[in-house]
């Protein structure tokens, strides 16, 4: 009985929930495109953009709960930095965050139909990462034009766990901190890989949890040796809500 329920879940992936998901992709995007002109690129990101990835997740479906929504300050601007274990990781940062998210893109995915053109007018950061004096400049130009209550979102992994475990750091996202003496909003994302694995187009239903840490302050003085303490205590902070398995 279980197996037929697996192979029906799966007939609905296929023949519902990805192409009902692509449509539902394109009309926000062209949306964000339209409020994001007419109103404010905020609007378009916390209310199209948010609404997005609830109904995904609401079509997969999944439960999404969150643990200490208070250590985001709606009226304080972050670097927000996460664990990265799937693509419902961005489904449940995006829905369930109550920041104005902003991400730090390749310029390659400016180009996807609906999608790349809506992260544009909703005020993404497209960087070429080939030239990271160009990427910098990017991601100062575009803080520099928004207000406050908004999370500069990365995954310093720099790419999804293929095992779970979670992977060393890169600097980028503490660069933008420093340089900027923004705070940083360390993030774990825990169940998301049980829903979808890095590199699977297989989905199950299921449960994911967002523990969102206090946040760390920044001086803008830190040296080499300082932005590793800093690597390190963002890490440690975000390692604490995972299984021990997973640190």
């Amino acid at each position: 009985m279980k197996r037929i329920a697996v192979w029906l879940y799966q007939v609905y992936i296929w023949l519902v929930f990805f192409p009902v998901g692509f449509i539902i992709t394109l009309i926000a995007g062209w949306t964000t495109v339209m409020v994001a002109s007419i109103w404010t690129p905020r609007i378009a990101s916390r209310k199209i953009a948010a609404n997005w990835a609830r109904i995904l997740c609401w079509m997969t479906p999944v439960k999404a709960t969150v643990e200490g929504a208070e250590n985001a300050d709606p009226l304080q601007t972050y670097v927000v930095v996460c664990n990265h274990q799937s693509q419902y990781d961005i489904f449940l940062v995006y829905g369930w965050l109550k920041l104005d998210l902003k991400w730090v893109l390749k310029s390659e995915l400016r180009k996807i139909p609906g999608i790349g053109i809506g992260c544009e007018k909703a005020g993404h950061i497209y960087i070429d990462r080939s030239n990271p004096e160009l990427a910098r400049k990017a991601i100062r130009d575009a803080l520099d034009a928004v207000g406050d209550g908004v999370g500069v979102l990365f995954f310093p992994e720099g790419t999804r766990s293929l095992n779970g475990k979670m992977g060393p750091f890169k600097k980028g996202a503490f660069r933008v901190a420093i340089n900027q003496r923004l705070p940083i909003l360390p993030i774990t994302l825990i169940g998301t890989r049980d829903i979808m694995k890095a590199r699977s187009l297989m989905i199950s239903p299921g449960k994911m949890h967002m523990v969102i840490h206090p946040a760390i302050e920044v001086t803008g003085s830190e040296g080499p040796e300082e932005m590793r303490e800093l690597m390190d205590e963002t890490r440690q902070v975000i390692a604490s809500a995972l299984p021990k398995e997973l640190r």
